[in-house]
């Protein structure tokens, strides 16, 4: 699925400036909105283009790709944004009200890579703290950069692939993919990190599964 935008304004304004306003707790009533994403869905921006996965509704951007795996059910297992020779997965959890869960996830991912033997470390990015990596893979070494975003009650994670893993710069457009985010959290109850539903759009799960039925041969006739 490739979808197209055209990107408004300078986004790429320091997300640092938002992550100061709220060091340790988000209160989402009286807050003003950020210049830029993830954004709750509350604080959105209006007439952008996106496509609905559920919790996440990725903004159209010129050359991205969206590519999700989804089981038979159209309940999606992984989001990844393709553009070129890069890609960021994204992934969004349950985060308390009062207080946001990225340095603590940031600390476990980084105990879990040493424990893999793979060397991590920490970097001031746009958003904040990041946790740069060079892991072992089939293909070789391959550097990781994870990103984490706090907002009311969810945390965004995105973890690049390619040069924009060591290069912020070269992330273009999937950093205007990441600005553009929204997070729809719901109301429901959810325990702390539990990673926050996504699903196909119904159109394109009703497309899955009449093409798995066509694949489908049918079942000889009983004697």
């Amino acid at each position: 699925m490739i979808f197209s935008r055209k990107r408004a304004g300078d986004g790429r304004r320091a997300r640092a400036e938002r992550a100061a306003e709220v060091p340790d707790s988000y209160d989402a009533e009286g807050a003003s909105a950020p210049s830029r994403g993830p954004y709750d869905i509350a604080e959105a921006p209006d007439g952008v283009q996106r496509l609905d996965l559920g919790s996440l509704h990725v903004p159209a951007v010129p050359g991205v790709e969206v590519r999700v795996q989804a089981d038979p059910q159209g309940v999606i297992q992984q989001v990844v944004l393709v553009h070129e020779e890069n890609a960021l997965q994204l992934g969004v959890f349950a985060a308390p009200k009062s207080e946001g869960i990225w340095d603590e996830v940031r600390e476990e991912i980084r105990q879990s890579l040493f424990a893999d033997g793979a060397a991590a470390q920490e970097v001031q990015g746009e958003y904040g703290t990041e946790l740069h990596a060079r892991v072992r893979t089939p293909d070789g070494l391959t550097d990781l950069r994870f990103v984490g975003v706090d907002g009311p009650r969810w945390m965004v994670r995105g973890v690049y692939q390619g040069a924009a893993a060591t290069d912020p710069a070269s992330a273009g457009p999937l950093a205007a993919c990441l600005e553009g985010l929204v997070v729809d959290r719901g109301q429901e109850a959810k325990p702390v990190r539990e990673p926050l539903p996504l699903r196909l759009p119904r159109e394109v799960a009703d497309q899955a599964a009449t093409a798995e039925n066509d694949a489908v041969p049918p079942a000889p006739r009983q004697a």
